[in-house]
């Protein structure tokens, strides 16, 4: 069983939080709501009705090359059917964009070892999953409809066609093998096509699917963002689409995973050290030497056995460089076996039937042409070579993700393992290095991400194929790397520069050009607000100059001195914690309410009048969620969920158990939970307001408000707990001096947005501040801190990231806006708080616990609750000079 990595579980916990709210709400105050509590996604997301399905959620999972979509696609369809479709067995349509991933996909998901199916089937049970390739929809039974989740793979051509022609398309017309489902369907939906002279619809699959309205699955969705897609949505009458896809058009990205998340989770291969060379026999040779150097590291390292793969391009049959001469060149000019190397275009398929990660296997080479694009996959791939022209080649982008996979998705001991490596044609490195980062975005990675990747952290002189050009240095048209890079554009007019600070309109200069409009040079930090101006000035320009602006940031950044992360130096801060059972550990909620001895009948005799009613006239269960009155009409839910099947309603005890199986809490007993469901529904019928059949029928309603009341029940308990332990003498919460909290070396808060302003700062204790605003009250703590005399170094503790420190609140963890190391040896955690939010009851319960941290470590830690303007009137900086100075 594979274990979902943390950035797929997270996805699918948000996926998760945005049904049950859509279920009980509408699809966009829940895709509000979610992204507000956890937005992922660097620019704001708002929800836009996706075609003419306004009613129905429709969401998309943005996740890179690389990261699983396929996975967490089979992982999403029974958290759909258990959230939002209210089916113990869902009809599944799930598309995609070509024939070729339809069988992949088809044959994954038919595998009963396939890490798809698995999924499926601890879901759902043994034998109760049925999937069908589009070529078998004759092959689903009633029975299959009732009593099996089923899954239907299909291509999206197969049901995008106008209107007018749609009855030229087999899952549009009549079939005579669909009669036994439509015997046991009503046929009275809307929008039924119906067969032409008769009194009856047709028995069409595109029929069922409007009936018993399907989750929509959509692979590649970028690929579908057109109206006569959404007219064939409209068609089937989904009840729920979810997207995956690496580069959304026009989406509502409801959880956003970035490359780093993905190197992170030791998913792939980053950096991306990229030669440029000027002739195709250079690169091949190139090409060559880094897989041998490859072979031998691989050879050292301990774990698995790993034979690094070289995947060369070649050009078509009308041009030069054809598959037949790159083979030829392999063979005469660098002494490779005809043996090593393996064809792979349309033509040749001779990979097929070879397991390419057998130690027997002889191949060390794939030339291939674009037969790759799709689904091949082989994480030895380790070195790409393109010999066509990468600028306008768009297959570069499937062959990259294929180079970038981790072997084994784990990083290997031997670091020069844990990169891919790249060799390409271009007339020079700033036009290679442009192409490259415009690959990697459409590969879905971030702007600044796809810059870091292509520029490397370290000169490569030592490296086979890459002695001769260290940082990617071309024909002498790249600075090496001590030298600070320069920004060139040409616009068509003077940007607006009055806004910028004097010290950053002094490193831009702004000259006339040949060409009539001005020539733009920029030499130090790049701020936001200048970008802007730029793109202002050029707007047709946008895309490009974003592009050369995220390359000369890495850029910049690559010729700064070293950040103390980068020189190894740690970062640690002492933590609190909480003595359970003679032992320090996290004070997670569970913890905490296990020192509690908490559980949630401790004050709970039954749902208390109004929290949960009935309203018959309009068949809706209304009940407090979260704060806010939400509501569940049963008219709403309309009959296609509970077809082909007889509802039989529980009986008491059946009922108490199927509460008790979907309102499960890791920190709650069974035999608890039992005995809390039973007090529920019998305080619901001994009020007369309720009988078993409506409860029963108001089930997934009920399952809300139970977890409601659960999460309700634990926050106070919380609450008063904490609040005792924070008075009491002798508290259970310590600080922990033997184990700190260590900042990570690497990788920290990687996909959060970089600080791009004017102002550089000198002391941040990793190469990049994230999650910073340029201009405002918190940048400028953010400065006063950098320029402080007794602050060593800092970091911007960004709330949420893996690795930042927290201290722990009633309803979560609080994380403080910044953490700083003092010369002394001392730590000072500061937390900014604006005006209209420090005397916040949530403020003052932070500042409860900084305070109590800070005299529970024997004067090591140091704790600021800092404002514009204190009740003294200090203002910042004489806030901490006091704090300090204690």
């Amino acid at each position: 069983m594979i274990i979902l990595k943390r950035y797929q579980q997270r996805a699918l916990d948000a996926l998760e939080r945005y049904l049950t709210l859509a279920r009980l709400s509408d699809p966009k105050t829940a895709f509000d709501k979610v992204v507000a509590e956890e937005p992922t996604d660097r620019q704001a997301q708002r929800y836009h009705p996706r075609f003419a399905l306004s009613g129905i959620p429709y969401v998309c999972l943005r996740l890179p090359t690389g990261g699983g979509k396929t996975l967490l696609a089979a992982h999403s369809i029974p958290l759909a059917a258990r959230s939002f479709m209210d089916r113990g067995f869902p009809l599944v349509l799930w598309l995609v964009p070509s024939s070729i991933i339809r069988q992949q996909t088809a044959q994954a998901l038919k595998d009963r070892r396939h890490p798809c199916r698995e999924a499926l089937d601890r879901a759902f049970g043994m034998g109760r999953t049925a999937i069908f390739d589009m070529d078998e929809i004759e092959n689903i039974r009633p029975q299959d409809l009732s009593g099996k989740a089923c899954v239907v793979v299909g291509t999206m051509q197969t049901f995008r066609v106008a209107d007018s022609n749609k009855d030229k398309r087999k899952v549009y017309g009549d079939n005579e093998a669909f009669e036994p489902i439509f015997r046991a369907l009503p046929n009275v939906a809307p929008g039924l096509n119906r067969k032409e002279g008769e009194d009856r619809v047709l028995y069409s699959f595109a029929n069922i699917l409007r009936q018993l309205r399907p989750l929509v699955i959509v692979d590649e969705a970028h690929k579908a963002a057109t109206d006569l897609f959404g007219e064939m949505l409209e068609r089937v009458a989904p009840c729920c689409v979810i997207e995956m896809t690496a580069t959304p058009v026009e989406s509502n990205i409801l959880y956003r995973v970035y490359a780093s998340d993905l190197k992170a989770e030791e998913m792939v291969k980053l950096p991306l050290p990229t030669t440029v060379h000027t002739d195709w026999e250079q690169a091949i040779n190139g090409a060559v030497r880094t897989r041998l150097w490859l072979a031998e590291k691989a050879a050292q390292d301990p774990d698995d056995y790993i034979r690094p793969i070289a995947l060369i391009q070649a050009e078509k049959k009308n041009l030069e460089h054809t598959v037949e001469a790159v083979k030829r060149h392999l063979t005469e000019n660098e002494g490779i076996s005809a043996a090593e190397i393996a064809v792979a275009t349309g033509e040749q398929r001779e990979l097929d039937g070879i397991n390419l990660f057998d130690k027997t296997c002889p191949v060390n080479y794939v030339i291939t042409i674009e037969a790759l694009k799709e689904g091949w996959d082989c994480s030895f791939a380790y070195v790409f070579c393109s010999v066509a022209n990468i600028k306008s080649t768009v297959e570069v982008e499937q062959l990259l993700g294929r180079v970038m996979r981790m072997p084994y998705a784990k990083r290997r001991r031997v670091p020069e393992l844990n990169s891919a490596y790249a060799h390409v044609i271009a007339p020079s490195f700033a036009e290679a290095a442009d192409s490259m980062l415009e690959h990697l975005i459409n590969m879905g990675f971030d702007a600044e991400e796809a810059a870091a990747a292509v520029i490397p952290r370290a000169q490569l002189t030592t490296l086979p194929g890459f002695e001769d050009l260290p940082l990617f240095r071309a024909a002498g048209n790249l600075p090496g790397p001590s030298a600070p890079p320069i920004l060139e554009l040409e616009l068509p007019h003077p940007p607006e520069l009055a806004a910028l600070s004097e010290e950053e309109r002094g490193q831009i200069t702004v000259t006339p050009a040949a060409t009539g409009g001005v020539a733009l040079v920029c030499k130090g930090p790049l701020s936001e607000e200048a970008e802007k101006a730029f793109i202002a000035a050029a707007p047709e320009q946008a895309g490009e100059i974003r592009r050369k602006a995220a390359l000369y940031r890495a850029r910049e950044r690559q010729a700064r001195p070293p950040a103390p992360s980068q020189q190894g130096r740690l970062f640690q801060v002492e933590q609190l914690k909480m003595e359970v059972g003679g032992s320090l550990e996290e004070p997670e909620p569970k913890v905490m309410l296990a020192a509690l001895d908490w559980t949630p009948l401790q004050n709970f005799q039954g749902l208390e009048p109004g929290e949960f009613v009935y309203d018959e006239s309009a068949h809706t269960f209304i009940f407090d969620l979260d704060g806010e009155r939400m509501s569940y009409s049963l008219a709403d839910r309309q009959l296609q969920f509970t077809l082909l099947t007889a509802a039989s309603p529980f009986d008491e005890t059946g009922l108490i158990v199927s509460l008790d199986k979907e309102c499960v809490l890791r920190d709650v007993l069974q035999a608890d939970m039992l005995e809390f469901c039973r007090r529920a529904v019998h305080s619901l019928l001994r009020d007369g307001a309720f009988d078993l059949g409506t409860l029963s029928r108001a089930k997934p309603a009920l399952v809300a408000a139970l977890k409601n009341k659960l999460e309700s029940l634990r926050r106070e308990a919380l609450k008063q707990g904490l609040r005792q332990w924070l008075a009491a003498p002798a508290s259970p919460l310590k600080i922990s001096f033997d184990d700190p909290h260590r900042f990570p070396l690497h990788g920290y808060a990687e996909n959060r947005a970089v600080y791009n302003g004017a102002y550089r700062f000198k002391k941040h204790h990793y190469p990049d501040v994230r999650d910073l605003k340029s201009v405002g009250e918190e940048f400028d703590c953010a400065r006063i801190i950098d320029m402080h005399p007794q602050v060593e170094s800092w970091v911007r503790n960004v709330d949420r990231a893996e690795g930042s420190f927290s201290l722990p609140l009633h309803d979560g963890k609080f994380y403080p806006d910044f953490v700083l190391k003092l010369k002394d040896g001392r730590c000072l955690v500061v937390e900014y708080k604006g005006e209209h939010l420090k005397d916040s009851p949530e403020s003052l319960e932070k500042r409860l616990i900084g305070e109590f941290w800070a005299r529970r470590s024997n004067g090591t830690c140091l704790f600021l609750m800092a404002a514009a303007k204190d009740a003294q009137g200090w203002d910042m900086e004489r806030q901490i000079r006091a704090t300090v100075n204690i």
